[in-house]
């Protein structure tokens, strides 16, 4: 080969390399913040680990932290979008300028989860619940619970809020119950604790959601969709039956397990209360509204439209070829 046709070749091989470099901009880093670990967030996990933020021209970063602290950062503004819907609503009713654009889960996933000596309702007279951070989902859902069973918090029992593990408290009798999410509840179920109600049996309340402030909307209205349309993405995934394997070597893989029996659950369990194509029960979310409306002592009523922006997800919806 001639040297002069080398050069050529080398030439080309440069250009075509700077062409792709063009085509393909570096992802933009983005914070979310997420205030636990359960399979109600599967949908963003999933959408991570396949890579459909990446498409979306997204290098998405989760950040744990507790409810409170995920909320006090998400109004300064230092994580980009918020993962707990209750938060981002309190956000809201006092006054702050954001809106909720998708829900992953429509019916809470957590479980009441009693001692093992305590089998029945009526034996938590007197007893200690453990419940979340105050205005978190378990704090929230705990009343709910308790009324469905008879009971009145204050009254016949005492809900004792927590910022760490509680079915570790539970573990340690620093409570004779607790409000577990998945797998939490999964696992107290395989130690011999008894679960006396799965809350999602009774109630429409919506979980883990797509904050944002409005601000955000207008500013950069292609990286919130591409938020929207990947976790939409990879709902879609999880629901088709024949990518269930993959899914739970995910599950299990995101959550460090080594029993696929367990994940197999988590899946089920998630299934059970997920939101279709992310989008929650407008009951449930009125509800939802409603209730960290009056925890935060606001009189002023809030509409779904002054919470709730579903275009970004219907319009994920249309490009995806699904239909309700």
């Amino acid at each position: 080969m001639s040297r002069i046709v080398l050069h050529l070749l080398l030439l080309f091989v440069c250009l075509a390399a700077g062409r792709d470099a063009t085509a393909q901009p570096a992802a933009k880093k983005v914070r979310l913040g997420i205030q636990s670990n359960n399979i109600g967030f599967l949908p963003f996990h999933l959408a991570y680990h396949k890579g459909y933020y990446r498409e979306q021209g997204i290098d998405l970063e989760t950040i744990f932290m507790a409810t409170q602290a995920v909320n006090a950062a998400f109004v300064r503004g230092d994580i980009d979008y918020s993962a707990a819907i209750n938060g981002v609503i309190q956000t809201i009713v006092r006054g702050n300028s954001a809106r909720i654009l998708a829900v992953a889960i429509d019916r809470p996933l957590i479980s009441l989860i009693a001692r093992k000596e305590i089998r029945t309702a009526q034996e938590l007279r007197g007893k200690k619940i453990g419940g979340s951070t105050p205005g978190g989902t378990a704090t929230l859902m705990a009343d709910t619970a308790l009324k469905h069973l008879g009971l009145q918090a204050g009254r016949d029992v005492t809900i004792v809020p927590l910022r760490e593990n509680r079915l570790a408290a539970l573990d340690s009798v620093a409570v004779d119950a607790a409000l577990l999410g998945v797998p939490e509840n999964i696992l107290a179920v395989d130690r011999g604790y008894n679960e006396l109600l799965f809350v999602g049996d009774i109630v429409n309340f919506p979980q883990n959601a797509i904050g944002v402030a409005t601000r955000r909307i207008q500013e950069n209205p292609h990286e919130v969709y591409g938020m929207v349309r990947a976790a939409l993405r990879a709902l879609y995934f999880a629901l088709e039956p024949r990518n269930r394997d993959e899914v739970i070597s995910i599950v299990m893989k995101q959550w460090k397990l080594s029993d696929r029996r367990i994940a197999s659950e988590m899946l089920r369990q998630f299934n059970r209360g997920m939101a279709r194509d992310l989008m929650a029960k407008p009951e449930g979310m009125q509800l939802m509204i409603d209730l960290v409306r009056e925890d935060s002592k606001v009189t002023q009523p809030f509409s779904l439209a002054q919470v709730v922006d579903y275009t970004f997800v219907e319009k994920a919806r249309r490009d995806l070829g699904s239909s309700r």
